[in-house]
């Protein structure tokens, strides 16, 4: 029997739950008639981990705002036949979410200015070219590889050039460093790469595989696609302050400067210095191991490598003062370690390289002009969109020079 307490009880319930509905529901309404749509551009992908999904589009807002559509094929991109038109040239592009560049029109991407650019010069004089845009946010080289042999090849490339990104781009080959299973990564077995996809055995894999539901929830509901877009967002504003922050270090005393390494350095920015552990110099030996993987990989089908070095944030930054002061905070000579490390390595393996990092610096500094970042966060995160047109006038400079050497180092930075 139900007493009049329970019922009443009951009845504050249901309203309580009925105008929370209503309260969502309106919500709902709301952010659509705001155009707000933000599905989850990625899939969980049996060779590299995570893909982009095909087909799939909506505003990208966690750097600037930008309405972004994924291709058929699963790319950044326009649609490409996958026959090669005659007359063309076509460039595979190999790299993270510096190529994605989820964050600013296709229009303005570095890769779609860099096809007019290279148009326009003899080189290229009477060929179309045709850059294909593989790069995928979080990709290591050892997912840039896996992409190159699983997907790029039936494109038929004359060129593959591998973006890196040194900020993240060698620590994210290695499972200690990159922190993560759900990967896959290679490991030296003696003198031999030898590929760990043990990912695609675990349960969260798995799941996501056969898992439609919270999908289904994302790309349909406009506040779980604001709930998720929040989370991210807050996670990724603590990371830039850490990283501000230490950019923004007064000059260590005596007795800091003579510890091995300062105290609080974040992974992206341990990459200054020389690898002081097991970790870092097994990051370093499988990053080079990879290069030279994809160079091989490549010469054997007769196409042109070109190894290309970004920026970032703290080496394009316009106020040298700033860059200075993390400089001496680190206990380094310059900021330009990786770079001048993969140049090396390019020279070695005789590798058409091109390092952008000290010409987008010099810029940078000359113009007073910020190539990272967006709003409130300028100075931090990826390339802007004069970033982008600044990267696009290097390469093209570099790749249109004829009978002249084809490599920029850091060397004297």
């Amino acid at each position: 029997m139900t007493t009049p307490r329970k019922k009443s009880r009951r009845q504050k319930l249901l309203l309580i739950l009925f105008g929370l509905f209503c309260g969502l529901l309106l919500t709902e309404i709301f952010l659509r008639v705001a155009g707000y749509s933000a599905p989850l551009f990625y899939e969980p992908d049996y060779y590299r981990g995570v893909a982009l999904r095909p087909n799939i589009a909506g505003t990208y807002q966690r750097e600037g705002r930008n309405y972004v559509s994924i291709n058929s094929a699963g790319l950044r991109d326009r649609e490409h036949a996958i026959a090669k038109p005659a007359d063309t040239i076509r460039i595979a592009l190999l790299g993270d979410s510096y190529c994605e560049a989820l964050q600013v029109p296709m229009e303005q991407t570095f890769w779609w200015l860099l096809q007019q650019k290279l148009e326009a010069c003899d080189q290229f004089k009477g060929k179309h070219v045709e850059i294909i845009n593989f790069g995928v946010s979080g990709y290591g080289t050892a997912q840039e590889l896996i992409t190159l042999r699983r997907q790029v090849w039936q494109y038929s490339p004359d060129m593959v050039m591998l973006l890196v990104t040194t900020n993240n781009d060698i620590s994210d080959n290695v499972r200690a460093l990159k922190k993560t299973d759900q990967i896959p990564y290679f490991y030296y077995r003696g003198d031999e790469l030898i590929e760990d996809d043990s990912f695609r055995n675990s349960t969260q894999h798995r799941w996501q595989a056969v898992s439609g539901v919270g999908r289904w929830f994302r790309d349909n509901l406009r506040l779980v696609q604001l709930g998720y877009e929040a989370q991210l967002l807050i996670k990724t504003k603590l990371d830039e302050r850490r990283a501000r922050q230490q950019a923004s270090l007064p000059p260590p005393t005596p007795a800091q400067t003579a510890k091995p390494a300062p105290p609080d350095v974040s992974v992206e920015n341990m990459i200054y210095l020389e690898p002081r552990d097991a970790a870092w110099n097994e990051a370093w030996r499988v990053t080079e191991g990879l290069i030279r993987e994809i160079h091989k990989d490549v010469s054997a089908r007769g196409a042109k490598f070109w190894l290309v070095v970004g920026s970032n944030p703290i080496q394009a930054h316009p106020d040298r003062a700033v860059r200075e002061r993390f400089r001496t905070y680190l206990g380094v000579d310059n900021l330009f370690y990786p770079n001048l490390r993969l140049s090396q390595l390019a020279s070695r393996e005789q590798i058409d390289f091109l390092d952008l990092a000290p010409s987008m610096e010099k810029y940078a500094d000359e113009s007073k002009v910020f190539l990272h970042g967006f709003g409130k966060e300028i100075g931090n995160g990826h390339w802007n969109a004069d970033g982008h047109r600044v990267a696009a006038g290097l390469i093209s400079n570099q790749m249109c020079k004829v009978g002249e050497p084809s490599d920029q180092t850091a060397s004297g930075r």
